[in-house]
């Protein structure tokens, strides 16, 4: 299928993979996009939306692959950033420091173009309760009440989080105790 990246053809095939995306049918929408990013790869929507599918379906290599490519050449575009978090990430719970660093750098570039860019102070308090760095996760939620006030799961982690983070600093270490005396 030649057709121009101006075209109402391209634009409506376009259009439908990321309807498709949105149907979480991420194979259909790459069936899609596969011909449309050989005609455009420096097409960033159509980048976007095939980096998405690949995300959706965990190919977390090849989002990589698309998303960077479109992230040098659209530095200024925060969606493109957003993704490429994503796919530098994978999954959070088997992320490990470098992929979480890379997702953090991304996240940090989204938000240097757009620092209302929906749910990515969201994502990155998730990172740091990840890593166990609690105050500063505490920190990205509260940036994500910022950016969103009804967002209830950030609510809900900047409580939970607090508590943790309270109780850790009212209970002394166990290394700091002297050694004759007895461990609780």
């Amino acid at each position: 299928m030649a057709v121009d990246s101006q075209s109402k053809e391209f634009k409506r095939v376009l259009a439908e993979s990321a309807w498709l995306l949105r149907m979480n049918q991420p194979q259909a929408a790459l069936e899609k996009l596969l011909p449309l990013y050989e005609q455009a790869p420096t097409n960033p929507d159509v980048a976007l939306n095939l980096g998405s599918a690949y995300i959706l379906m965990a190919k977390w290599r090849k989002a990589e692959e698309v998303l960077g490519k479109a992230a040098q050449l659209h530095t200024d575009n925060a969606m493109i950033w957003i993704n490429l978090a994503a796919a530098h990430l994978g999954r959070l719970e088997l992320s490990g420091p470098q992929q979480q660093e890379r997702a953090i750098r991304a996240y940090r570039r989204a938000l240097e173009i757009d620092p209302q860019a929906p749910n990515v102070h969201y994502h990155l308090g998730l990172i740091y309760k990840e890593r166990g760095q609690l105050a500063e996760a505490i920190e990205w939620f509260r940036g994500a009440l910022t950016v969103n006030p009804a967002d209830q799961d950030a609510a809900y982690w900047i409580e939970r989080l607090s508590k943790l983070l309270e109780a850790a600093q009212s209970t002394p270490d166990a290394n700091d105790a002297p050694a004759n005396e007895e461990q609780p």
